[in-house]
């Protein structure tokens, strides 16, 4: 049997050139001695990357020992031993992860991308539907418009990673004058996000950025716009005059996960600081607990983060606060390990959800959502909280109430973001004649 030829053909098929030329040799002399098929040896390979990413062991030494612990012969010995391996991988899943060991060193993090491409990217459209929109999950039916392609903040588990070249970013040249040929119905309200291909305020006010965006948010003040950052950015807001219809919003995770899983973005106390700057000067914000990550201590780390953003932030401040779980498409698993660089991210027991993207199991995302939820009691009659890219199954459980659908969620949001938007006397006008007729709920009021 010339299993040689075999090798050369499955091996370009793994990850296995993503392995050092030592670790190379060595698998290679293990695949030969048991003739691995394709998928035991991009199983191998990949338990091996996993390992090493979460620091817990040398998948080479387990198969050694269980060679030396197993009187087991041949396709016997292979079989037993790969479900040792599983086993192992799925003990080491149900273990809470530990971020908090040595959290005074730093991670090694992959590279940024460094090219910048000034251009007219050929793929997207400046202005649509959030990418993550769908039927299958209660969603806020929130529209996009972002300058620039990709990011460099490098976060574990951003699904951005799979959609750009890794070698730089693409900005377009043409953005102020595409965002002025935009055309919307004045009397229908717009949530519109910027930052979803790109943090909204990693670059600034970099290449007119900011202020084309502040034009349009002036031309089209039925608008809520809306920058969702994890940077500490905010000069330009802080040194020119802001349109009333912007809302700064903060993705928030606990420093540890900052730490190890959300490499080059700004500090969780950079992050408040700016959110303190930008709401002392008047403007609204958001914060999004997204995604939320279950790990030893995660009960504690969330407890002190909700109980410092009620100290440091009045609830008029806060136009709405969204949970969400950790959710990521597979080929996110690929990259990771591609990357080869230290993270836990996916050291976790994870299901399918009805998209196909992997996230926890249900009771999981159940004690997360209900513990955040609870932990902001003096604030649930004051700010509008959401689940974001959840089912409404979740909203029940969570809240107590979900939405008859995406479009009716929307309506909602819409209704309580404009009116923290609102001056007090555009709040008593809008008492004596509501544009906008949706059902009430208590955040809807002053």
């Amino acid at each position: 049997m010339d299993y040689s030829g075999k090798f050369e053909r499955i091996e370009a098929q793994t990850l296995y050139r993503k392995l050092d030329p030592e670790q190379q040799v060595r698998v290679k002399k293990i695949a030969f001695v048991h003739y691995f098929t394709l998928q035991e040896l991009r199983f191998f390979v990949e338990a091996l990357i996993d390992l090493k990413l979460w620091s817990a062991g040398d998948l080479e030494a387990h198969w050694q020992h269980w060679r030396r612990q197993s009187q087991r012969q041949g396709k016997d010995f292979k079989k037993w031993a790969f479900k040792q391996l599983r086993q192992l991988l799925q003990d080491l899943k149900q273990q809470p992860t530990d971020y908090r060991l040595n959290t005074d060193t730093t991670p090694v993090y992959r590279k940024s991308p460094s090219k910048i491409s000034l251009s007219e990217p050929h793929q997207g459209k400046l202005f649509g539907m959030c990418p993550v929109q769908s039927e299958k999950t209660l969603c806020c039916n929130l529209y996009t418009i972002d300058a620039v392609k990709n990011c460099g903040f490098g976060c574990n588990y951003c699904s951005i990673q799979t959609l750009y070249a890794e070698s730089g970013f693409e900005i377009d040249v043409n953005f102020a004058d595409k965002l002025e040929a935009i055309q919307l119905d004045p009397t229908q309200l717009y949530h519109i996000g910027t930052g979803q291909s790109s943090d909204a305020l990693m670059w600034g006010n970099r290449y007119g950025i900011l202020d084309a965006l502040f034009q349009f948010a002036r031309k089209w003040p039925n608008v809520i716009l809306e920058f969702k950052t994890k940077s500490h950015h905010v000069t330009h807001f802080l040194e020119h005059d802001v349109p009333t219809n912007i809302i700064c919003s903060w993705s928030l995770n606990p420093q540890c996960i900052i730490h190890h899983e959300e490499p080059f973005t700004a500090s969780l106390e950079k992050r408040l600081t700016a959110a303190r700057l930008v709401a002392d000067k008047g403007i609204r914000l958001a914060f999004h607990f997204h995604p939320m990550l279950y790990y030893q201590g995660w009960q504690a780390d969330y407890t002190a983060l909700i109980t410092r953003v009620q100290d440091q932030f009045s609830s008029q401040e806060i136009a709405f606060i969204s949970f969400g779980a950790l959710t990521f498409p597979k080929p996110i698993l690929r990259k990771i390990r591609e990357h080869g660089v230290a993270t836990r991210i996916h050291q976790t027991e994870l299901v399918a959800n009805p998209e196909g993207k992997l996230t926890y199991p249900d009771k999981i995302k159940e004690a997360l959502f209900q513990y955040a939820y609870a932990a902001f009691a003096a604030w649930h009659d004051k700010v509008f909280f959401y689940l974001c890219m959840e089912e409404s199954r979740f909203w029940e459980k969570t809240f107590g109430h979900s939405h008859a659908d995406n479009a009716a969620f929307e309506q909602q949001l819409l209704r309580s973001a404009r009116y923290k938007l609102m001056t007090v006397s555009q709040r008593r006008t809008e008492r004596e004649t509501p544009t906008i007729k949706t059902r009430r709920r208590p955040f809807d009021t002053p």
